[in-house]
């Protein structure tokens, strides 16, 4: 007599384990990770649950959910189990939720330090797999009059036109600037090429009378600025 195979389908699970009913019974914050993109994905496959399949999704991204939003829809259909559709669905909650917290940056509308920038500037640049060149321009209260994107690029680099940056500044009033750009590789170490950019700015910047505040390099979840390692 051949022995039965156990089910790993959730609605044999009880209602406590269940991520839909532990949702409606104990609210968002009592679910893991896993368990919210369970509910996404709404199933597995027939060799593991929508749970084991949303923690596989998980480990191999160290559990960290802004790598996981980083990930294309072929990326994750390479994982058994989900399929366009699935993906198209985790896509768009990872979308959800950056344009959640770039709306709680848009409410930023004073510059008191790096960490306000970084704030700001992180919807915009944490998730790209390419390098970008944006600027705040602020007035004299260092209020944001306009951010900028300058320049986007490749892995390793961007081209920054200098020209660009001080006809916006002119355009908009700015008397500050803060210089920031993404580093695809997560590391959060300056470049010569870095540097050799950032006195370029801030010289061209000078002769109009306008002042570089501060450079940021930014990353998922961290940032590294020039003016709070005194490197302006």
């Amino acid at each position: 007599m051949q022995e039965k195979q156990p089910s790993f389908s959730i609605k044999h699970w009880s209602d406590d384990d269940k991520p839909r009913e532990k949702l409606l019974q104990k609210g968002t914050l009592a679910l893991s990770d896993a368990e919210l993109i369970a509910i996404l994905i709404g199933s597995g496959s027939r060799s593991e649950s929508a749970v084991e399949l949303s923690k596989r999704i998980l480990a191999s991204v160290d559990n960290h959910l802004n790598e996981l939003g980083r990930l294309s829809i072929k990326d994750l259909t390479k994982f058994k189990g989900i399929g366009e559709a699935k993906a198209v669905t985790i896509a768009a909650a990872m979308e959800i939720g950056r344009r959640r917290r770039g709306e709680a940056a848009q409410r930023i509308s004073k510059i008191n330090g790096s960490a306000d920038a970084f704030e700001l500037l992180l919807p915009q640049m944490g998730d790209l797999r390419h390098e970008e060149f944006w600027i705040l321009y602020l007035n004299n209260a260092n209020k944001v009059l306009l951010t900028s994107q300058i320049s986007k690029g490749g892995l390793t680099g961007t081209l920054v036109d200098i020209r660009i940056i001080m006809k916006q500044a002119l355009e908009v009033g700015a008397v500050g600037l803060i210089l920031a750009h993404n580093h695809p590789s997560g590391t959060l170490r300056a470049s010569e090429a870095d540097i050799e950019v950032t006195q370029k700015i801030k010289s061209a910047a000078k002769a109009l009378d306008i002042r570089v505040l501060d450079h940021l390099i930014i990353t998922q979840q961290k940032y590294y600025s020039f003016a709070d390692d005194n490197m302006l």
